[in-house]
């Protein structure tokens, strides 16, 4: 067992080491950090090309229409427009998709959501393309929607996607139903018989948006060999590339992709958005072609989280035991099917939470609807889950007249636990532990916001500084919570990552050059890939090539997979870089020193070979000279299995990870005003790579899931499914002034399995801190709350 690292704040962190370079377990600072707090970053939609026009994308103000006609007259006879393009005008493919291709590229004969994209325009000024997109003349009919379960599964219900065939289809009911998956084990009726408290309650999750700072943007340009180059800001080239060639007609290799300044993601950029849309238009008219989405255009341009409805019902035993849960998961999944697959199959394997439960039976399905389409964010099913399955745990210990901690704590997984897919948690699994600590932590202080003698500081109040209250009706409540979530990509897909590394001599010095097609979403791998190469090969310099196609898939920035997949693939690309050297180091100097004859004794370190003992029998630049060795290697992790389709049962998921969250809030309770005071959390990193970044992710992952709590829903009208709220004024996101002090524990506990033996960090306390601070809510108010995110009327009854 790795010893614990426990950190209050980040700072502490930065003290420790305040350096830009370092090893494998050192904080390391992000070379881009500095450039991204002054502004001087280069974004994607700072690209530039002398010659380039812009693109625009005209939009369906219909959920659910027939297209009678499109008329292009207009648009093309304004100065300035270069081009105007439909589905008509389209080379190749028409439909792309990340599981299933079911989403066109402009609109045919009819439009599914609100915002889809019907025509494109290219003109030498972006208001030009904007005016000639408004002059474009569609036609549309109106037709019935389909807004939830009831409406997509009625007799009469119009099929959103008729004939469709996909692997999928044959385990649906229904043709309007993507997915779905149940999980079958024990026997319920018998466990139900010998409950002593049953709990069943109906919960519900709104659409939460990703809502990063960058809207969506790049830059298509045409290349000599018939072919384009797009500069982007994606989560994965490779699966981009792979979409767009059908679509372009052309051949993969000449459609090249290369990553620009990402600004945030968190899963909306796994889905293309105007990528297919520049590329056309720079093929069709023969220039570069930038486009770079305003937020309204960024509220349409990609998929948000599933909303869901989820009953559940869990049996216990008088003595704190759960007996069995049972519970239907229900995800709108919207217009086209994106990722909901694979949401699915998170959402039903993680249903129960991190619990020793023997008797279980789940269905969890997602739906086509005319809503906007969903698909990946940060927890990717596992925190609609965790919402239910976490309320449901603090209900049961209600009626048990049980401490909610005490009671989690005595159904707590451990290693060697059975999930509800009968995969047995065969690496640290430290539930309990995380509670404990949690519960441990000293409380903040109590009224904190009244000063000795001095006036109330309504900053630190619910309504902070619009001054709404100066203390009265404001009571304080304290929640908790803990999820199991799974890294890395699973149910039987080929997960893979690819490095390349290049070691050579340059001035005397030796120089790793890392080159893989990771995409740098704020994650860390920045750094992260430049500790490895140090700590593997021994070197300080290390320089990371910019990530492009021209190397093999690093998979997507997504699913906490990098730092395990890509990470992995850096060492493992880098021991084979330090078996050549001492290899040709044995062949070159092996006479001088009988060390030579035992390579698994020697290693790299400051650019000398050195035994286990510290002699040191050589350097680098006397063994690589004037010839690099150059390498490109996949790693895999060990593969997985898909869920049966009838009983959910299957190895599927290669690793979990654990987070455990206590919230403490005050609310007013005359205006149903809420402040999180406090969101405490504690999570097992297996090994925190960079120590400083891990605080990091467990910081921004809890800010979302705070914010899906209390404030995040994307709204959608029922009469017509239109988004009501697509910009910042209306969509509210925490900002400093809602995010409370974090106190963070991090526990190392090495997965054996894993490289380092760390864990996944970024999405596990997005699941926690969500129903954490609806906890605390409930303990304020005594309000049951099954809905989030939470609004002041939900609290006050207006």
């Amino acid at each position: 067992m790795a010893a614990d690292r426990t950190a209050s704040a980040p700072t502490t962190l930065t003290q420790a080491t305040g350096a830009t370079r370092g090893t494998v377990g050192e904080s390391t600072l992000r070379p881009d950090g500095t450039l991204k707090v002054t502004g001087e970053f280069a974004y994607s939609s700072d690209l530039w090309h002398e010659d380039m026009l812009w693109g625009f994308t005209l939009r369906s103000p219909y959920a659910h229409a027939a297209i009678r006609s499109i008329d292009t007259a207009g648009a093309l006879a304004l100065p300035g427009v270069y081009a105007v393009m439909t589905h008509d005008d389209l080379p190749a493919g028409t439909h792309y998709g990340l599981e299933i291709r079911d989403q066109p590229v402009l609109a045919e004969d009819r439009v599914r959501y609100h915002g889809e994209p019907v025509a494109i325009v290219a003109a030498d000024h972006p208001e030009t393309a904007r005016r000639a997109a408004a002059r474009i003349a569609v036609e549309y009919e109106e037709l019935p929607l389909v807004v939830d379960e009831a409406t997509a599964t009625a007799p009469d219900a119009p099929l959103l996607h008729p004939g469709r065939r996909d692997h999928h289809a044959s385990h649906v009911p229904h043709p309007n139903i993507v997915h779905r998956q149940p999980i079958r084990r024990g026997d319920v009726a018998a466990a139900r018989a010998r409950a002593d408290v049953v709990v069943r309650r109906t919960y519900e999750v709104g659409m939460q948006d990703q809502a990063f700072l960058g809207p969506e943007s790049g830059l298509a340009v045409p290349a000599e060999d018939g072919g384009v180059d797009l500069y982007i800001a994606t989560q994965w080239l490779h699966v981009d590339r792979d979409q767009l060639a059908p679509v372009l007609g052309l051949p993969a290799e000449k459609v090249r992709l290369t990553l620009s300044g990402v600004g945030g993601a968190f899963g909306a950029r796994e889905d293309l958005s105007m990528q297919a849309h520049a590329c056309l238009l720079a093929l069709r008219t023969g220039r570069p072609v930038k486009i770079v989405y305003n937020r309204y255009e960024s509220f349409f341009g990609h998929v948000h989280r599933h909303p869901a409805k989820l009953t559940y019902e869990h049996g216990a035993t008088r003595d704190g035991r759960l007996l069995y849960v049972q519970c239907r998961i229900v995800l709108d999944g919207g217009a086209y099917a994106s990722s909901s697959p694979a949401v699915v199959g998170n959402a039903a394997s993680l249903s129960i939470g991190p619990y020793v439960v023997e008797n279980v039976d789940v269905e969890a399905v997602a739906l086509y609807s005319n809503n906007p389409p969903c698909g990946a964010m940060r927890g990717f099913g596992a925190v609609q889950a965790c919402f239910a399955y976490e309320a449901q745990m603090d209900a049961v210990a209600a009626e048990l007249g049980l401490d909610p901690v005490e009671f989690r704590q005595r159904n707590a997984m451990s290693q060697g636990a059975t999930m509800p897919t009968g995969q047995v948690v065969d690496s640290p699994a430290p539930v309990a532990e995380l509670l404990r600590r949690v519960k441990a932590l000293p409380m903040p202080p109590e009224r904190a916001w009244e000063a000795a003698g001095g006036p109330v500081d309504v900053r630190a109040l619910p309504g902070g500084l619009s001054n709404t209250t100066h203390g009265e009706a404001v009571v304080r409540g304290v929640g908790y919570a803990v999820g199991i979530k799974n890294v890395g990509f699973s149910e039987g897909f080929d997960d893979y990552s690819t490095a390349r590394i290049r070691l050579e001599v340059i001035g005397g010095e030796p120089v790793a050059l890392v080159h893989t097609a990771m995409a740098e979403v704020g994650q860390g791998g920045v750094t992260v890939h430049a500790q490895i190469a140090r700590t593997e090969l021994g070197v300080d310099r290390v320089t990371l090539h910019p990530a492009d196609t021209r190397v093999g898939s690093a998979g997507s920035t997504s699913a906490s997979r990098q730092t395990y997949m890509t990470g992995g693939a850096v060492k493992h690309t880098c021991e084979a870089v330090r078996a050549e050297v001492l290899r040709r180091g044995r062949e070159r100097f092996g006479a001088a020193h009988p060390a030579w004859a035992e390579t698994e004794r020697l290693r790299l370190e400051d650019g000398k070979v050195v035994t286990d003992g510290g002699e040191v029998i050589g350097d680098l630049a006397g063994i690589l000279g004037d010839e690099a060795i150059d390498l490109e290697r996949e790693f895999r992790h060990r593969p997985t299995e898909p869920f049966d389709p009838h009983t959910g049962q299957g190895f599927g998921h290669v690793q979990y990870s654990f987070c455990a969250h206590r919230a403490v809030v005050e609310v007013d309770t005359e205006l149903g005003l809420v402040k999180v005071v406090e969101l405490a959390a504690a999570q097992d990193v297996g090994k925190a790579v960079n120590p400083l970044s891990v605080v990091g992710q467990i910081h921004g992952g809890s800010t979302q899931g705070l914010g899906l709590a209390v404030m995040e829903e994307i709204v959608v009208s029922r009469d017509g499914a239109r988004v009501r709220n697509p910009s910042f004024t209306d969509y509210l996101i925490p900002t400093i002034l809602d995010t409370p002090a974090m106190p963070v524990e991090v526990l190392e506990l090495a997965d054996d399995h894993a490289p380092y033996g760390l864990r996944g960090v970024g999405e596990a306390p997005t699941l926690s801190s969500t129903p954490a601070v609806v906890a605390a809510i409930r303990a304020a108010t005594g309000l049951a709350l099954k809905r989030v995110p939470v609004r002041p009327e939900h609290l006050t009854g207006t």
